[in-house]
Formats: C-alpha cells, sequence, structure tokens
C-alpha cells in the first residue's frame, strides 16, 4: 500500500481576500424545456439536429431539466456552501426571434429563479451570452453581420432593465475565443461554419457587442461590476529538455491588477479545479 503523504504548510491554499466560491451552468446544457414557454430554436438546437455533429444523437431538449427543477438546484448549492450562482440567459427564451416581441414567460422564468438564489443567500452572477444564438438571427448572417451587434446591445438593455435591480454581476460572453474558432472557422460546434473570412467578421462583431452591451449594463444597472469571461489554459514544457524549456510559457502578473497574491492562487489551483474570478478592468478569468 502506498503511503500517504501528509499536507504541509506550501500544499494548503489560501483564497485571496474577496474571492468568491461559486458554481456556473449555461443555459442550453442545463435548462431543457427547449420548446416550452414561447422558447424558440438556438443555433444549438439546430447543430443537435443535424446527423454526426454530436455523438448518439443526444440534444439539450431536456438537459438537466434545470428549467423544472431550478429549486432542487438551489438547494444543491446551499448544500455545498457557494456563496455565487453564474448562468446564463437563453436569449432565444427571452427574444424568441432574437429582436421585437419579447417572451414574457421566459423572462418570467429568470425572475423566478434569480429571486430564489437571493432567498437562499446565493449571489446571482448573470451572463448574456453562453453560444445560443437565436436560429432567426442566424438565418440572418449571425454574428458575421455587423447588425448582430446591435441585436445583442438591445438584448442587454432588456435583460438589464428587467433583472439590474436583483443582479449586479454581468458578463457579456462566454469565451468568444471558443465559440467564434470552432463555430466559424473550425466547425466543430454550432453554427458548424468552416470559412476562415467569416471568422474574422465574427471576432469584429463579437468584440463591436460586447463594448455596446457594456455601455448599455453601465446606463442601467447602478454599482453593476462588469465584464467578460475568458478561459486560460496554463502552458508547460513536455520536458526539461532544453528544446522544450525554449518554448515555455510565462505567465506574468496582470498589469491591470498587479495582484500578485491572486495569481499565485490561481496557479495554486491549475489542474485541481475550475475557477473564475473578475479583476478591477472588467475581465472574468476562468481556469
Amino acid at each position: 500500500m502506498a503511503a500517504t503523504r501528509s499536507a504541509t504548510p506550501s500544499d494548503e491554499i489560501t483564497a485571496p481576500r474577496g474571492f468568491v466560491w461559486g458554481v456556473s451552468t449555461s443555459s442550453y446544457q442545463i435548462e431543457g424545456a427547449a420548446k416550452e414557454d414561447g422558447r424558440a430554436p438556438s443555433i444549438w438546437d439546430t447543430y443537435c439536429t443535424q446527423t454526426g455533429r454530436i455523438a448518439n444523437g443526444d440534444t439539450g431538449d431536456v438537459a438537466c431539466d434545470h428549467y423544472h427543477r431550478y429549486a432542487e438546484d438551489i438547494g444543491l448549492m446551499r448544500e455545498l456552501g457557494v456563496t455565487a450562482y453564474r448562468f446564463s440567459v437563453a436569449w432565444p427564451r427571452v427574444l424568441p426571434q432574437g429582436r421585437g416581441a419579447v417572451n414574457e414567460a421566459g423572462l418570467a422564468f429568470y425572475d423566478r429563479l434569480i429571486d430564489a438564489v437571493i432567498a437562499a443567500g446565493i449571489e446571482p452572477w448573470l451572463c448574456l451570452y453562453h453560444w445560443d444564438l437565436p436560429q432567426a438571427l442566424d438565418d440572418l448572417g449571425g454574428w458575421s453581420n455587423r447588425d448582430c451587434a446591435g441585436w445583442f446591445a438591445d438584448y442587454a438593455a432588456l435583460v438589464a432593465r428587467r433583472f439590474g435591480d436583483r443582479v449586479k454581476r454581468f458578463a457579456t460572453f462566454n469565451e468568444p475565443s471558443v465559440f467564434s474558432l470552432l463555430g466559424y472557422c473550425i466547425g466543430g460546434q454550432a453554427p458548424g461554419i468552416a470559412n476562415h473570412s467569416v471568422l474574422l467578421r465574427t471576432i469584429h462583431h463579437v468584440n463591436l457587442a460586447h463594448g455596446a452591451a457594456i455601455d448599455v449594463l453601465r446606463a442601467n444597472v447602478r454599482e453593476a461590476s462588469l465584464g467578460i469571461v475568458h478561459n486560460h489554459q496554463p502552458c508547460l514544457p513536455a520536458s526539461d529538455a532544453p528544446v522544450a524549456l525554449g518554448h515555455r510559457v510565462t505567465i506574468p502578473a496582470e498589469p491591470q491588477t498587479g495582484q500578485d497574491r491572486a495569481l499565485r492562487f490561481r496557479r495554486k489551483l491549475q489542474g485541481q479545479i475550475g475557477m473564475g474570478f473578475f479583476d478591477s478592468s472588467g475581465g472574468w478569468h476562468f481556469s
């Protein structure tokens, strides 16, 4: 039997002051109720029905049934002892065509969710976009269409005005580098496009949308903490050989904040647990 090594002081993980422990979900991966209460299809609904795209032909039609079982899920969060719940709003649930007519039933669901989270002593952290673009907008060119930046800003305004009295933490996009590259250049995620020129337009328009949404959120939500969710992967040399060490990537202290303790904490957690945090510049970091 292998000996068990006891923890040493250097193994202990101490969270920096103000660090928030929470859990995170995305609407299409957890909500289900894909065809209920006025929700219209997203690009992921369409993508999942395309032959050969998804293993076993699985879809998010039911998923974790969070739409109906959110109270149970919040109970599990309380048991975990977390103090934050980051969720995403499904754009096609609140604006079935992506713009124009509002779906009150969809907004009411997020009212119930937010109120229940707060009642449980957990702070709601809202992400506007976790990849489920309304299919109706994709039919008009989606993120390759510059108008999509304005459509997104209008959607952000709707969400801010409806929930900004209770939600003070907002992120615009979840991992834009991932959904743009995989969805519009490689074709391995929705909407399944493999076109480099479309990728470049998408990246530009998503950046425009982020800036426009931040302006809208600032104008409509007092004392809001605003940002965007980026994904970071640590890069380590394959060996101690000089050729490998020559390609070592060093992660510098973030110039925006200089929070060396937070940086050391993040390095300590890498490979152990998913985590994320806002910095003072409005970036939301996820490892």
